[in-house]
């Protein structure tokens, strides 16, 4: 067998495993990996300027195509406790990435040495595993475990720690011969699909919702073909935004605290029972399960165990994969239809299209500052059908939620359950760094734009042409808003008076970004005027492209708006005008029994 360096046989097996692309930055501990990757040549390495940041992009990138695995490097020490946001966004959304740090040579471990911290510890409360290879020759074998425990099961991260003598060392591996692991993902049976649409047609008002388990089973034209199948209309959850387009005739809305349509929470209310498919039944999207559960039965198909029970117990579980479980509906459900055995829900799908096309929300407003509703409805005009929205959190995230529109999967990129600030520059740089043909837009508010501002300069570097929605109030417009409930406005002003600003309309705005984005070998364009958004937007496409660098689109908004959220599904606070399409207005509504 050949002779190599450990850490050679780590790149060989990365080849073989499909990885063509890493995000990192190098240090003297992971200097062996990346002379081994320097000699190979079949890895491209993009430089991040943070560690966290590199994290970020490989999830972007994971999650931007299916099957793909987004790789990060970093050395010792502090590049691994910087990687720890972003295993935790990965594990917490159920996104495999791998992470690679070095480590300290293995007689130093435990004696303080420099820059040596018990990384795979620190790691494993977020990470499927989390290992310090401790020998040479289980390198390549480690290595295929982690793609195997990435993508069998409830897909999730995996951190792998190299010492520094590890990757040193020379080890007998005959890569010729190696073959992946075969993935483990467990299947539901027939008897318990017939089961679960047996109930699904016992019910008058059934909902499917759908959750990001469909996506990254890549499933979403099977859930299309159930609904259709069926007539039985789809609630996406945020992380599962996209799997039906929203034009869909079955498309009925989001539900949920924040990220949620009128339409769709009314029609959650409405319904006498829920199938849920890839779904977590996260406290966002659900509120108080006593308002959220009551007078509904539920079935839940999932591929973690122990989902199933986790926040609610449902009627009927069943543990499966997404695309397992769904084409055995879809074989099922042809079966019944030509038996004649599957109910008419035409009536049901009427009343959910009637509130989808009636109970909307006030986008068009002319105010000067800007009023944020209305740069949800220019993005909606200027772009298209597979657009890529990329997004983590903040007020500027749950009004795209609200009022953008999305038609097909993974075209909707967002950290749902960690939500860290920054986390939108470096993952729409790693999903474009997957495609960069494909048309992908950030939406940011100004703390999350500056938490990682520096890897816009990676976008100049590597020629990723990505649109940025800078949206700017100046504010931690969500965290202002959640302290009305304490009566204050406390610590969360990002308004200074920059002495190097002479427009007195942007002077107490704070930070410059265009300047800042400039100076990072970028393009800006500063919004002022609500009718000149769109031009704004159709230009930066242009620059984009012209360029191949980020284009930052930074609107000024006025600094106080509350957007639509509540305590409950049935009880969502709308701040500002709705747009209640019903001739009789939200009596209307009532009297059509839409509200019931």
């Amino acid at each position: 067998m050949a002779k190599m360096k450990a850490a050679m046989a780590a790149v060989l097996v990365m080849e073989k495993e499909g990885i063509t692309t890493a995000f990192g930055v190098p240090g003297a501990a992971i200097n062996p990996l990346y002379a081994q990757l320097r000699e190979r040549q079949s890895i491209t390495h993009i430089l991040a300027r943070h560690v966290e940041g590199a994290s970020h992009m490989a999830e972007g990138y994971t999650r931007a195509k299916a099957g793909n695995i987004g790789v990060c490097i970093g050395t010792s020490g502090p590049a691994g406790t910087d990687m720890i946001t972003g295993l935790y966004s990965a594990s917490a959304d159920s996104i495999p990435i791998l992470c690679i740090t070095g480590q300290a040579p293995r007689a130093r471990l435990y004696k303080e040495d420099f820059q040596a911290v018990d990384i795979e510890t620190i790691s494993k409360p977020v990470t499927k595993m989390s290992v310090t290879v401790r020998e040479p020759g289980l390198v390549p074998r480690v290595f295929q475990q982690a793609f195997h425990v990435m993508r069998s099961g409830r897909p999730g991260p995996v951190l792998i720690d190299l010492p520094i003598d590890v990757q040193l060392a020379e080890i007998e591996f005959d890569i010729d011969t190696y073959e992946p692991l075969p993935v483990y993902k467990p299947a539901a049976s027939r008897k318990q699909i017939a089961k679960a649409l047996d109930m699904l047609m016992s019910a008058k008002k059934p909902l499917i919702v759908a959750g990001g388990g469909i996506i990254n089973a890549d499933a979403d034209a099977l859930l299309v073909e159930f609904a259709e199948l069926t007539g039985i209309p789809v609630i996406p959850t945020l992380m599962g935004w996209g799997t039906i387009p929203d034009d869909h005739p079955l498309m009925a809305g989001m539900v949920g605290l924040q990220t949620s349509h009128r339409y769709g929470n009314a029609t959650l209310l409405a319904s006498d029972l829920v199938l849920g498919i890839g779904n977590r039944w996260a406290n966002r999207h659900t509120g108080s399960i006593d308002v959220y559960c009551k007078d509904r039965k539920f079935i839940h198909v999932d591929i973690e165990p122990t989902q199933i029970g986790r926040v609610f117990n449902p009627d009927y579980g069943i543990v499966s994969d997404a695309k397992a479980a769904l084409e055995l509906f879809v074989e099922v459900a042809k079966e019944w239809k030509a038996k004649g055995k599957l109910s008419n829900y035409s009536e049901w799908v009427e009343r959910c299209q009637e509130r989808k096309s009636l109970m909307l929300r006030k986008t068009n407003f002319d105010n000067v500052p800007i009023k944020p509703q209305r740069v949800y409805q220019e993005m909606n005009s200027v772009f298209g059908r597979d657009t890529v929205y990329v997004s983590t959190i903040g007020l500027s995230q749950i009004a795209g939620g609200q009022f953008l529109h999305v038609y097909g999967a993974r075209q909707w990129i967002n950290c749902g359950q960690a939500g860290p600030l920054g986390w939108t520059i470096p993952a729409a740089l790693g999903a474009l760094a997957s495609d960069t043909t494909k048309t992908v837009v950030g939406l940011a508010g100004d703390y999350d734009f500056q938490f990682l501002i520096e890897e816009l300069a990676v976008g100049a570097q590597f020629n990723l042409p990505l649109v940025m929605v800078l949206v700017n109030n100046s504010y931690l417009g969500l965290i202002r808003q959640a302290q009305r409930g304490f009566e204050m406005d406390y610590c969360v002003q990002l308004a200074f008076d920059n002495i190097n600003v002479d427009d007195q309309n942007l002077k107490g705005y704070g930070v410059d970004h265009v300047q800042v984005v400039e100076g990072l070998g970028c393009k800006a364009i500063r919004v002022s005027d609500p009718n000149k958004i769109n031009a704004a937007l159709i230009e930066a496409q242009k620059m984009a492209k012209e360029h191949r660098v980020p284009v930052v689109v930074e609107i000024i908004l006025e600094k106080i708006t509350n957007i639509a959220m509540g305590t409950e599904i049935n009880n969502v606070n709308e701040f500002e005008d709705i747009d209640c399409r019903h001739p009789a207005g939200t009596e209307g509504l009532v009297a059509a029994g839409l509200l019931e």
